[in-house]
């Protein structure tokens, strides 16, 4: 489904928006976008060229050391699979990439790994699915364009994974750009509030939509609804745990799910209880008061370790089973490591002590709507050093695209979808106005971000291929299937 014509901007009540320039602050926005040009000119953003010091596996094993060893091997052979697979775990590799270019200086909350997999639907407090951002791992402040580059080659390497022909690819790369380019220039005409308030309710744009959308295309959208609603709560049980001898229980599915009674090694099961237990205390007291009571109505009763994505697989990620005290449906939790984002080197610190607090700032910034159950907090695991860790709940309507079914047809509209939201995150936290004087109303932006795509996408398949290499030779290790 496009988001050509701005499925989810709020109404402005038939009021005219003011032009750029009719205000002090607008017309101060206005000339700094434009002067940004000077020190990174639109053309500068196709350019990309490795230096010869250059070693994203080496930076692929730092990050190693601060993982759960055994799991390493997991997140390397995922990586594996595919150049996009590489991709998508390469986030540092790739932020490394981005410090070396022009940098336009505009800065705001950055996703940090906005590949087009990280986008995605879900449900809302208010029970609609939204399309959004669903991953904020490496949140931090940075270059707005940073984001951009990494969406659009994502959709490079993604379409070159499917098969598609250059023009094609170059189609998807141009459409994700402009909608990038063109839903910054009408949020920088929209009053800030207007900006908060948009979303992209998937309901309410295919009512709009469908009149302009082929039969097929709104049955399949409609199929598509009808799925996310089923990967709720319900279905994570179903799916998650069973229920012996009258107790509900995690599964076992080793390595990707492993209860904490299972766990290799010299794990004491009742010190990770009481570590999760403390643990969980800690986060109920970041929600708001008024959400606290929500939480104490639940009681941990089950625990397991869970492998997650590609990027994040070996960061300890814990599935919490919590019981109810009215004994109706129970509550899964996710309890994530949060570690140092991987634009830290390049963007700047984090304002935030605990990093798992940095991921739930960054999420609350960029998302339209949030989960209601969305916390971090600091402890020490059994034996382990002390670890940030951030909370969510486990499934609520979530849903991805199947990037690899996807037609060159598909993927355009799918872009535009990416590129709409991802501005619509940028100018709720940057100078949108500034932003938008300067991409500008031509396609420049658009031309060179396709160019660096696919230049990117060279790069990626380079370095998937030199992973191979490095786990040929002994020097990284890797599982594959898992």
């Amino acid at each position: 489904m496009a988001a050509r014509t701005q499925p989810a901007s709020p109404a402005t009540g038939g009021r005219k928006t003011p032009g750029l320039g009719a205000h002090p602050a607008r017309e101060h926005s206005v000339a700094a976008g434009k002067a940004a040009r000077r020190q990174a000119p639109l053309e500068s953003h196709r350019d990309f060229s490795a230096p010869a010091s250059r070693d994203p596996i080496g930076l692929l094993i730092g990050q190693a050391e601060s993982r759960v060893p055994e799991l390493v091997p997991v997140r390397h052979g995922r990586m594996l699979v595919s150049p996009f697979a590489y991709f998508r775990g390469a986030a540092l590799p790739m932020a490394a990439d981005l410090a070396g270019t022009r940098s336009s200086g505009l800065r705001a909350q950055l996703c940090g790994d906005a590949h087009l997999s990280n986008f995605g639907a879900f449900a809302s407090p208010e029970r609609r699915l939204v399309f959004d951002l669903n991953d904020f791992d490496e949140t931090l402040p940075g270059p707005f364009e940073w984001d951009v580059k990494r969406l659009v080659a994502s959709m490079a390497v993604a379409g070159r994974g499917s098969g598609f022909t250059a023009k094609k690819r170059r189609g998807v790369a141009l459409a994700t750009a402009a909608a990038y380019r063109t839903a910054i220039r009408e949020f920088a005409a929209m009053p800030i509030l207007d900006v908060w308030y948009a979303r992209f309710d998937v309901e309410d744009a295919l009512a709009r939509l469908k009149s302009d959308l082929p039969k097929k295309a709104v049955r399949h959208t409609k199929a598509q609804i009808a799925k996310a609603r089923t990967r709720d709560s319900t279905q994570a049980l179903a799916k998650l745990t069973i229920v012996k001898d009258g107790r509900r229980r995690i599964i076992s599915d080793p390595p990707l799910i492993v209860p904490i009674e299972e766990l290799a090694g010299n794990v004491d099961a009742d010190a990770v209880y009481w570590f999760l237990r403390r643990l969980l205390t800690g986060y109920a007291r970041t929600l708001p008061a008024y959400r606290r009571p929500l939480v104490e109505r639940f009681t941990l009763t089950r625990v397991a370790r869970k492998v997650v994505g590609v990027g994040s697989v070996g960061t300890e990620t814990w599935i919490l089973l919590m019981e109810p005290d009215d004994g109706f449906e129970p509550l899964l939790l996710q309890a994530k490591q949060a570690q140092r984002s991987v634009l830290a080197d390049y963007t700047g610190q984090s304002k935030y002590h605990n990093q798992g607090e940095r991921v739930v700032a960054g999420q609350h910034l960029m998302q339209a709507v949030g989960d209601i159950f969305l916390g971090w907090q600091n402890a020490t695991p059994p034996g382990r050093r002390p670890a940030d860790y951030y909370f969510r709940q486990l499934r609520d309507w979530k849903y991805s695209a199947e990037i690899e079914r996807m037609g060159a047809a598909a993927m355009t509209d799918y872009g535009r979808m990416c590129g709409w939201t991802l501005a619509r995150a940028h100018a709720r936290t940057g100078d949108r106005i500034a932003i938008a004087a300067y991409l500008g109303g031509s396609d420049t932006f658009d031309q060179a971000l396709a160019e660096f795509g696919e230049t990117y996408a060279d790069q990626a398949e380079r370095d998937h291929t030199a992973l191979a290499d490095a786990v040929a030779s002994g020097r990284v290790q890797a599982q594959a299937g898992t």
